[in-house]
């Protein structure tokens, strides 16, 4: 018997050991560090500063000579074919790009690049703001976990006494039924936290590449610091932070400039280009084995490349408004986060320290109050559903005002909290 209880002891430590190893306690900063190095989308996106740097190589890239010979096929006069020892020739041309094409077409590829390299910069932000927010709603999520399953470990053992005394008539069946209905709202709570904390476990393990479930390692004291950050200016200096650093903005500015270089580029394609070359004929020119030089260049009846030059200038015309769109955005964005903002900051700052304590204070006694039969039952009941809507409620304002914070820094995209 001793055997078997042994080998059951050490079968739960193993569990109890798999289960510690598949969570990992990690910082914000743990977080991050483990996002910028494994997440796939943000990977993904480097690619294309690559392919912009290929395109740029291959805009240098000049067209290749062209090489022709001749041999004669038939001599009438000797009456032999092939004749190739008193008739032959060749030729070799380059093709020369006149009116700046090439420079103008390798200053479209570098902006190109600048306009990845913008989109890499929001991508970054966007899912950095997205991982920050999601460890926070994990972080209060286990929180209120934890909140909401001290009251039902309690409930639970009050309602399991409440049926031994009701089944003996020491106890309405009225009252059981009443302490019932708040175990249930509170399995009801739980259930929904417990679903929420998977879904965030889901989205940190996308965000940071990491297969195990992520624990926060937080501790109050440096979610309190948070809490109390404020930034550095009013929604005035915000707006002017976000159109200085905000890449998504810069990235509609610099479309403005590729359009203009792009239709430069288009101009430049309408000048004529020079095919110079160097001919060899051995029999068949005013000189025997003569050597001429070649030249030739389309005539530049029209303009051949006429539409999509107004089209491009059609488009910077339209990123221009886009631009101004955006700016637009941008600041009514920020002006509208950081009320946002300052309203949650001040609701919360509201309720002080002293009268969180006290809360918890009045939670414990009236617990104790309750087994010494110095509550009643209703009151002990109204007391209980009220402090449970108040304690997720609380929970909850935390983490809004965390994500209020974010939203700000998404978009300023610069540091502007204490």
């Amino acid at each position: 018997m001793k055997i078997e209880k042994i080998n059951k002891i050490a079968g739960l430590f193993v569990v109890f050991s798999s289960l510690m190893t598949a969570q990992q306690h990690m910082s914000l900063s743990d977080c991050e560090q483990a996002f910028q190095s494994n997440n796939l989308q943000l990977l993904a996106e480097q690619y294309n500063i690559n392919m912009a740097d290929a395109d740029i190589l291959q805009a240098k890239i000049w067209e290749l000579p062209q090489a022709s010979g001749y041999i004669n096929a038939y001599n009438p006069e000797g009456k032999r074919a092939f004749d190739a020892g008193k008739a032959k020739g060749a030729e070799i041309s380059q093709l020369i790009y006149m009116g700046g094409k090439k420079k103008n077409e390798i200053a479209f590829a570098k902006s190109n690049k600048e306009l990845a390299q913008l989109q890499f910069s929001q991508l970054l932000v966007d899912l950095r703001a997205q991982l920050r927010t999601t460890y926070f709603n994990l972080y209060y999520e286990k929180l209120k976990f934890g909140n909401t399953n001290r009251q039902l470990e309690y409930m639970n053992d009050l309602l399991a006494a409440y049926k031994v005394q009701s089944a003996k008539g020491n106890v309405s069946l009225k009252d059981e039924v009443r302490l019932r209905s708040i175990v249930i709202q509170l399995k009801n709570d739980k259930v929904g936290i417990n679903k929420n904390i998977l879904e965030f476990e889901q989205n940190l393990k996308v965000l940071t590449g990491i297969a195990e479930d992520i624990e926060p390692k937080l501790s109050e004291a440096e979610a309190k610091e948070i809490l109390i950050s404020q930034p550095f200016g009013d929604d005035t200096e915000l707006k002017r932070k976000a159109i200085e650093n905000n890449a998504d903005y810069q990235y509609n500015l610099k479309l403005i400039d590729n359009s203009r270089l792009y239709a430069q580029w288009q101009k430049s394609l309408n000048v004529p280009d020079l095919n110079v070359g160097a001919q060899y004929d051995q029999n068949s020119g005013t000189f025997k084995n003569e050597i001429n030089l070649m030249l030739g260049i389309p005539l530049p009846l029209w303009k051949s490349n006429k539409g999509n030059v107004e089209k491009a200038n059609y488009a910077i015309q339209q990123n221009q408004k886009n631009a101004e769109f955006q700016r637009l955005t941008l600041e009514t964005k920020v002006q509208s986060a950081y009320k946002i903002w300052k309203e949650q900051y001040d609701q919360l700052t509201e309720i002080r320290t002293a009268d969180l304590n006290n809360m918890d204070l009045v939670y414990n006694g009236m617990l104790s109050n309750f087994r010494k039969g110095n509550v009643s039952l209703i009151e002990f009941a109204d007391f209980m559903d009220s402090y449970r809507e108040t304690a997720l409620q609380i929970y909850d304002m935390k983490n809004e005002l965390m994500e209020s914070a974010e939203q700000l820094n998404q978009l300023v995209q610069t540091k502007i909290f204490y």
